[in-house]
């Protein structure tokens, strides 16, 4: 078998020279999650809490789609980091990728612990912030004309919709009497 010298200097430079290419070259995936944020995710087993994180996530996200300009307090600052950064599409998309999330932690528990009553608080929760959701991501649609924004937005407004019809197949909730 012959092997020609161009095949030869291919091979040597996928070897050697395409490692660090790669590396390089490609796309860098964005985290919809800042690293603070993931943290506080990692953090916080209980997945009633998990949720309120991932709200408070995307109340983020909606302050800086809002105002470019907001601020936060200190305090807020020191537990959730600066506030994301990106533009109005990627942070839609961050939105959609932290309700995919946060229904993903629910649908884990809900597999290993149908009866763990924190689904149901959770899924609530979860439902209540997404009606709000709703309302502001069609007030953003209304206005764009951006399509990968547009599209950022439908998924993110499925999303919320899952869950809000999630909650409603919920049995009533109990009040004390």
């Amino acid at each position: 078998m012959k092997i020609s010298i161009a095949y030869i200097f291919v091979l040597l430079f996928i070897i050697f020279a395409g490692p660090g290419f790669s590396r390089t070259c490609p796309a860098r995936s964005r985290d919809h999650l800042t690293e603070q944020e993931a943290g506080l995710v990692a953090d916080t087993q209980e997945l009633d809490k998990r949720t309120v994180v991932f709200i408070k996530a995307i109340e983020r996200r909606f302050l800086v789609i809002s105002n470019p300009n907001a601020t936060q307090s200190n305090k807020d600052k020191e537990i959730w980091g600066p506030l994301p950064t990106g533009t109005h599409a990627e942070l839609i998309e961050d939105i959609h990728k932290i309700i995919d999330e946060a229904i993903t932690n629910i649908e884990n528990v809900n597999e290993r612990d149908p009866s763990n009553p924190l689904i149901v608080k959770s899924l609530r929760k979860l439902s209540d912030a997404c009606k709000g959701y709703v309302v502001q991501l069609s007030s953003i649609q209304e206005k764009s004309q951006d399509e990968r924004e547009l599209r950022a937005i439908a998924k993110a407004l499925d999303n919320a919709q899952e869950v809000i019809d999630a909650a409603q197949k919920l049995p009533p909730v109990k009040t004390k009497q």
